[in-house]
């Protein structure tokens, strides 16, 4: 199951500091990286936003947590948006395939420090200094580029650019419009507390419609839920059941009318929290739990 996952730009708008927001955003990264979403997608909310923790520094903070240990010095340097990322928790991705990441045979990212002109490129891919690898089918490859890696023995080291997908999530930085829009052959769930309340009766519709579909599923901020992200009423959004069974059978048809914010339904994904607000990173830990069950 495709899994992409929509935050905001002040998600980290209630950080007392950078510290505290870096940290925030590694429990983010380790929830992506817990349930396997393939995509993470931070969508402008410069209403909400504090300080210089913006979307800039989010993305940054993200993309720095999603790249390997290994890469992470070649990647990126220094940067004042990564002055505390010491506070990251490792998140120890594995590849989609199920190989380990050290083991023969184990995929791994590389990134392309350099392009030769005899159809090879030099690759860092944390096995020792840099190698020389084959670009396989003629593909287009420049330097900085990441690629799949496929190592089948470090001693010698053997290896190769493979056509799969890198390990863990990639980060983007899209309008939140264009991101619902994008993900229309999917089921786009807004989590809320103004949603329908998931129940196991309706768990059991929506886990089985996800597995063919897909999932998007889009969050807000600390005290700042996406009815007033996206200016809407939260009255207006149906909360009733038949309005999530009508929209998980009809997501992606173009010929039924979203519900507002242009999901196909709003879900309360935590209908029973004791605290009067739940943090982002909680709302996805417990989103994700529920929505990437399988039958």
């Amino acid at each position: 199951m495709h899994v992409s996952v929509l935050v905001p730009s002040s998600l980290a708008r209630e950080a007392e500091d950078k510290r505290e927001a870096t940290r925030k955003l590694g429990y983010v990264a380790r929830a992506a990286t817990i349930y396997r979403v393939d995509r993470l997608v931070v969508f402008d909310d410069p209403a909400g936003e504090t300080g210089s923790m913006d979307g800039g520094f989010v993305r940054t903070v993200l993309r720095y947590a999603a790249t390997p240990p290994y890469l992470r010095k070649e990647a990126w340097g220094e940067r004042d948006e990564l002055e505390y990322a010491g506070v990251l928790p490792p998140l120890h991705a594995s590849s989609r395939t199920g190989s380990g990441s050290s083991g023969p045979g184990s995929l791994r990212q590389g990134i392309v420090t350099e392009v030769g002109p005899d159809g090879r490129v030099r690759v860092n891919c944390g096995v020792q200094h840099p190698i020389s690898l084959p670009v396989p089918n003629q593909r287009d490859i420049g330097e900085g580029e990441r690629v799949t890696v496929r190592v089948s023995s470090r001693r010698p080291v053997r290896a190769k650019i493979v056509d799969e997908p890198l390990p863990g999530f990639e980060v983007d930085r899209v309008d939140l419009p264009t991101a619902i829009e994008d993900a229309r052959n999917t089921c786009r769930i807004a989590a809320s507390r103004h949603g329908t309340p998931l129940t196991t009766t309706r768990l059991t519709d929506l886990v089985g419609h996800l597995q063919v579909e897909g999932l998007t599923l889009a969050l807000g901020a600390p005290e700042r839920g996406l009815p007033e992200i996206l200016d809407v009423d939260a009255d207006s959004v149906d909360d009733s059941p038949s309005a999530l069974r009508r929209a998980i059978e009809s997501s992606g048809d173009a010929d039924v009318d979203p519900t507002p914010g242009g999901f196909d339904c709003w879900l309360n994904t935590i209908p029973n929290q004791g605290s009067e607000t739940v943090r982002t990173e909680e709302a996805l830990f417990a989103s994700l739990a529920t929505c990437t069950l399988t039958e």
